[in-house]
């Protein structure tokens, strides 16, 4: 197959030169401001005109709203080196842009707009990036990553089911399920591709030895079991059945974690960060598990997961993405760095106040500005970037 060609140069909005631009922008601010707007709508102080609950909108804006943004970023900007198909760019790019602002307002609006109003306008997001993301890996026959497209339509799916619990029987419970194992499989196929990949080559340019093991039958085994287990964790959450899979799971995902060489990252943060996002993993598998025995509150896991994993891989990804895609050094630069600190504290001081709920106020409050700082720091130092504009104030193709 011969790659199609570039073009040399985009003549449009910089912002709608490829995929990561707009929604790792837009991904990362409404991160950090749904969380500064979930702590007093937490404490009663105000209210929102939707009909999901407090805990459902919050939950939902997290899962169904800022995730779906940068796994878009990700793949709108990967597929074109995967397929050699020209980018998804311009109109089309702004199309997709103007859908996923018109769910978030949907969802957040939907005691207006109506529950199936706010389902099909959310939901639309999802299958239109799901069918853009098939027509390009078919045109471009890299079968292979078909199933990046499959946990996509999950996604979607774990959406839909969202909407028709929490309007049939007033809480989400199952959809959010749903859309956490599809995130925590996303985070195990793609992290355990890219992670011991940039690993090496760093490894091999400016720390020669041990080299991390590449993506092979184990890691396949593992991610299979993992999505068996999830399923199981899905229909039973709190069995001691699913329980014991669940610490099984964990601990092989030490192992594929311990298998990557990440201690010898320390020099470069812009790669530990991936390794340290990653333990979140195996972490939600054995909280999760302690929790189905009665070791732990439930939740502990699911904030590993959500807080730890998928909030600290998608800062690392991003940042990572963004340094590489507009010509600037891989290297995490301080003010990155205090992002990446930032990220770690709001998972660690979420899983505690679940763990700790003695100091959970407080712990609870240190999570949501440290995660609000982390994300909207990300879009003020990678911000003029992503609009186009390198650090000598040149157009970025």
């Amino acid at each position: 197959m011969t790659a199609v060609s570039r073009p040399r140069l985009y003549q449009g909005w910089p912002l709608l030169a490829a995929g990561f631009r707009p929604f790792f922008l837009l991904g990362s601010v409404y991160a950090g401001l749904a969380i500064l707007v979930w702590l007093p709508l937490f404490h009663g102080e105000i209210t929102l005109v939707s009909a999901f609950t407090p805990r459902d909108w919050h939950v939902h804006e997290m899962l169904y709203g800022y995730l779906p943004a940068v796994i878009t970023g990700f793949l709108f900007t990967a597929i074109p080196n995967w397929t050699g198909r020209l980018p998804i760019q311009g109109t089309p790019l702004l199309a997709l842009v103007v859908v996923w602002i018109a769910g978030r307002l949907a969802v957040t609006l939907s005691a207006e707009t109506g529950w199936l109003t706010a389902m099909l306008v959310d939901a639309s997001f999802l299958a239109l990036v799901a069918a853009a993301a098939a027509r390009e890996i078919l045109a471009g026959r890299n079968w292979k990553n078909l199933n990046v497209v499959i946990l996509v339509l999950l996604l979607l799916a774990g959406n839909v089911a969202f909407h028709l619990e929490a309007h049939f029987h007033g809480l989400a419970e199952t959809g959010i399920r749903i859309g956490i194992a599809v995130v925590v499989l996303l985070i195990s196929l793609i992290g355990g591709r890219i992670i011991p990949s940039f690993t090496r080559n760093w490894l091999v340019r400016e720390n020669p030895g041990r080299l991390p093991a590449p993506f092979d039958r184990f890691d396949i085994i593992v991610v299979a079991i993992t999505a068996v287990t999830l399923v199981g964790w899905i229909v039973s959450s709190e069995s001691r059945l699913t329980g014991a899979a669940l610490a099984l799971v964990g601990l092989l995902h030490l192992v594929r974690l311990a298998r990557w060489a990440g201690d010898r990252t320390f020099r470069e943060r812009l790669l530990l960060i991936l390794h340290v996002g990653y333990a979140f993993v195996p972490s939600g598998f054995l909280l999760n598990a302690a929790s189905a025995f009665g070791l732990v509150p439930p939740g502990a896991g699911v904030h590993a997961w959500m807080a730890g994993a998928a909030g600290t891989m998608t800062l690392a990804v991003m940042s990572r993405a963004t340094l590489g895609h507009t010509g600037q050094p891989l290297t995490a630069s301080r003010a990155t760095q205090a992002i990446y600190l930032a990220i770690i504290v709001a998972a660690l001081a979420r899983v505690c106040a679940v763990i700790e709920p003695r100091y959970g106020e407080l712990l609870l409050v240190l999570a949501a500005f440290a995660w609000a700082a982390a994300f909207l720091g990300f879009a003020i130092v990678f911000g003029p970037l992503l609009a186009g504009v390198d650090r000598r104030r040149k157009a970025v193709a």
